[in-house]
């Protein structure tokens, strides 16, 4: 359940009070993990995996109604402002227009009694912050274009050039700051909330980072840039069964090299920041560790790619090294060659099991509830899955059939609960259900369609569809199955 899809009145959801309504669901239902997708802000497309930083958190999901309590908004204030007509979706365009025009207004007050554990803040993480905030305010002084696509002294870096931005755009800098200090304020607040209940945050890692993004724009010698700072090669994958011409992600490739010279230090970095920021991380695109798909950056399909080798058990003993025990996840789905299946091994993390794979005739049957190793995490379906109820009807008939034998679905328990039984009877060390399926929503309630563009990471919750009544059959689920920490 991700933050953006828990209940708000102001059009998406946030770290406030139904953010803690929800962990108490979780309580009443049993639960000792609640997974999110990546809390970074969202760019161009609004994808969680395509963020202006690795480090800094989304301003969207600052709760309104807590900094009305610090007197740095009012409610008139936010409640004068459009948030969508639709309570079921987020609008995208106008949470940007409405969002920051308001947090604008709370920077006025926020600048007139600027608390002194702020500029803590600012010391604390200025490593990360300051590269983000000056990318940010320069972003908006060139109306939201690329930084490849400013002139050369900034795209560039040249020193003059930066410390002259930082003093010409010093107020908005601040602006940034601003936000991501309330944001970590909200997410401690809310983590030792959720921790309190017994519950661990699971949050996710995308492999890649975006090119338009100030990871890049900062550390241009970690990636796969020409002198120009122009991508050579980019990421995808290739041609297969679901796509003729692959899928072109289009995101920089690290220099493998240059980051082994240092230890891997900018991997040490976000892996040590996100380890902080959930008690347990999943990565994504694990596969791309061992050998990633690379293909020529001016390419407009992803067919001409080629395999080259990734930095394997080479990275994660470094970091193991440097920073102890790693609780990850990995996302290991898809095509699996022997030396991505020892990669997993050799690392020990558990991997990923989908129950919807295991009746897609394109797919192996080791997704078949009955051949799990202990030592993974199993789902019902992912983000990029359609739910439970919408796969019933838009899967192949014969995946459906094999299903309904198999599960023993039956209309009268839910299509829904009897795959979402399908995982938790397993011997999976840990779970994963979607709210989505807990819901019983359909194909209206999918998260994302990849490679699609538009109508992407949109669903919330509504109040009402969460309730006790709910979080008591969860209960008597995990119960049956022996999942209930004794």
């Amino acid at each position: 359940m991700h933050i953006s899809s828990l209940p708000s009145p102001y059009g998406i959801g946030t770290m406030g009070k139904e953010a803690r309504k929800f962990a108490d669901f979780l309580e009443k239902a049993g639960q000792k993990y609640w997974q999110i997708l990546p809390i970074c802000p969202t760019s161009y497309g609004d994808s969680p995996y395509q963020s202006f930083s690795s480090f800094a958190g989304n301003p969207y999901f600052i709760d309104l109604e807590t900094l009305c309590k610090e007197k740095l908004l009012k409610k008139s204030e936010c409640e004068s402002f459009p948030w969508g007509e639709n309570a079921h979706y987020v609008d995208y365009g106008v949470m940007y227009q409405s969002r920051y025009q308001l947090l604008r207004l709370a920077f006025d007050r926020f600048k007139k009694n600027t608390p002194e554990e702020f500029y803590t803040f600012c010391k604390k993480e200025a490593e990360w912050l300051e590269e983000y905030t000056l990318f940010m305010a320069l972003k908006d002084a060139h109306g939201g274009v690329a930084w490849f696509e400013w002139e050369d002294e900034l795209r560039l870096r040249k020193p003059e050039a930066l410390e002259a931005a930082r003093r010409e755009y010093a107020d908005d800098i601040l602006f940034y700051k601003m936000l991501q200090y309330l944001f970590y304020k909200q997410w401690w607040s809310l983590k030792e909330y959720v921790n309190g209940k017994g519950i661990e945050i699971i949050g996710d890692v995308p492999i890649y980072v975006a090119g338009d993004s100030a990871d890049v724009w900062a550390n241009p010698s970690q990636f796969y840039l020409d002198e120009n700072l122009n991508p050579i090669d980019v990421a995808g994958c290739p041609p297969d069964a679901f796509s003729a011409d692959g899928q072109l992600w289009g995101n920089p490739l690290f220099r493998w090299d240059e980051m082994k010279k240092d230890n891997y230090e900018w991997w040490t970095k976000r892996i040590k920041a996100v380890s902080k920021l959930y008690d347990v991380v999943r990565i994504d695109h694990f596969r791309g560790f061992d050998s990633y798909y690379a293909i020529p950056a001016k390419d407009t399909t992803a067919k001409n790619g080629e395999w080259r080798q990734g930095p394997g058990m080479d990275l994660f003993k470094t970091l193991k090294r440097r920073l102890g025990k790693l609780n990850i996840i990995v996302e290991d789905l898809g095509f699996l060659t022997p030396s991505v299946l020892k990669l997993v091994a050799d690392s020990g993390f558990p991997g990923m099991k989908v129950v919807q794979f295991a009746f897609d005739s394109r797919e192996g049957s080791n997704y078949l509830p009955h051949t799990y190793p202990t030592n993974c995490v199993v789902y019902t379906g992912t983000h990029d899955n359609d739910t439970i109820m919408g796969w019933m009807k838009t899967a192949p008939k014969a995946s459906v059939k094999f299903a309904k034998e198999y599960l023993n679905l039956t209309k009268e328990e839910g299509y829904n609960w009897g795959m979402m039984r399908g995982a938790w009877s397993s011997v999976a060390d840990t779970a994963i259900v979607t709210m989505q399926d807990i819901i019983g929503a359909g194909s209206e309630a999918r998260m994302n369609t990849p490679s699609t563009l538009g109508g992407n990471w949109e669903w919330r919750a509504t109040a009402d569809q969460i309730d006790n009544k709910l979080a008591k059959r969860v209960y008597q689920y995990m119960e049956m199955y022996g999942r209930l920490e004794k």
